[in-house]
């Protein structure tokens, strides 16, 4: 097993559950359980946490260290040094589990995580600390090296050193978060054969992060401009709703054209500059990984600060009380 930068490993108390259990569970349960989800981990006031799992169970730690939303009742000094004594104190728990766990010390110290929580997506599993304690797992670590330097037919190699193997079970290698739209090599062309990437030559331009004047009929999905979260299929379900609900308007009005304004586009991009968190130093102090570009991201992603739950809330009123005179307007919909 290579390995670049451990992974922060927590407990995940995976358990049987009975064959019938969803019987006589309400309508829209699993819905509900979404919501809920969704709700603790965006820090949300909620009666009860329906999970109760290791996501939820940290959920605070999650919400300060990626978005830098805290309460504002305290002083901003003592604020960040309680923060960072929570953040220790479950990094310590998850270094001690390694040492619990992993029998052999010189292994259990390579596994054990030195960075503070959220500067890498944190995982939950019952059985992959306890894999090194087979005798046909060995541990390559990859950290002098910056990771796995060549891959031959036969061997993955790793400085000057090649290991023999006869399969890779899986590999890494990927952009995170980057479509071939964004990298150029799926080039979009919008009226008057602009690509986007030119029309984006100052940065995104969206409403809502979904549509971009000069663009008619072409809707991003993702989570550029808009909330994230770590259920991601859920974002994803909440934005197709979200679209659906534009064309199905567009269509009653005959239209064939769904495009926003460039005012719209400035209102929303104030939107969200009033209400970011920079959390540049936070992330400046974290291990190079994805959430800060591999060490070089200066500033938070410009996504909608306040979550996910009043985005989705955001997007509700839009549609329900002033799609009529705003979705109109403001997404130009036009039936030529």
């Amino acid at each position: 097993m290579f390995q670049r930068t451990p992974s922060s490993v927590d407990v995940r108390d995976n358990r049987d559950l009975p064959a019938d259990w969803t019987t006589g569970l309400p309508t829209g349960w699993q819905q509900e359980r979404m919501e809920n989800f969704l709700a603790v981990v965006s820090g949300e006031e909620t009666d009860v946490d329906l999970i109760q799992d290791g996501w939820t169970s940290t959920a605070a730690l999650q919400r300060t260290m990626l978005t830098g939303q805290t309460e504002d009742t305290l002083d901003p000094e003592e604020r960040d040094r309680l923060i960072e004594i929570a953040d220790a104190r479950k990094m310590d728990q998850i270094r001690a589990r390694v040492d619990s766990v992993v029998t052999d010390p010189a292994t259990a110290e390579v596994l054990k995580p030195w960075y503070r929580y959220m500067c890498k997506r944190p995982t939950f599993s019952d059985k992959y600390l306890q894999t090194f304690n087979r005798p046909n797992v060995t541990l390559v670590d990859t950290a002098d090296t910056g990771g796995i330097t060549a891959m031959t037919e036969t061997a993955v190699v790793v400085g000057d050193t090649e290991y023999e193997v006869d399969v890779v079970v899986f590999a890494t290698g990927f952009e995170t978060g980057v479509s071939g739209v964004i990298s150029g090599t799926l080039p979009v062309h919008g009226r008057d054969g602009t690509q986007l990437l030119e029309a984006w030559a100052r940065g995104p331009r969206t409403l809502h992060g979904f549509v971009s004047h000069g663009f008619p009929n072409l809707f991003h999905l993702g989570a550029l401009q808009n909330a994230n979260s770590v259920n991601f299929v859920h974002i994803l379900q909440e934005q197709a709703t979200h679209i659906a609900a534009i064309l199905e308007h567009a269509r009653d009005d005959g239209a064939r054209q769904v495009e926003p304004t460039v005012e719209a586009e400035d209102r929303w991009l104030a939107t969200i500059r009033d209400v970011e968190v920079d959390n540049a130093a936070f992330l400046a102090e974290c291990t190079p990984g994805y959430y800060n570009g591999e060490g070089t991201r200066k500033r938070g992603g410009g996504g909608y600060s306040p979550g996910p739950v009043r985005f989705h809330e955001l997007l509700r009123q839009w549609r329900e009380s002033s799609i009529d005179e705003v979705l109109v307007p403001e997404l130009a919909v036009s039936a030529s």
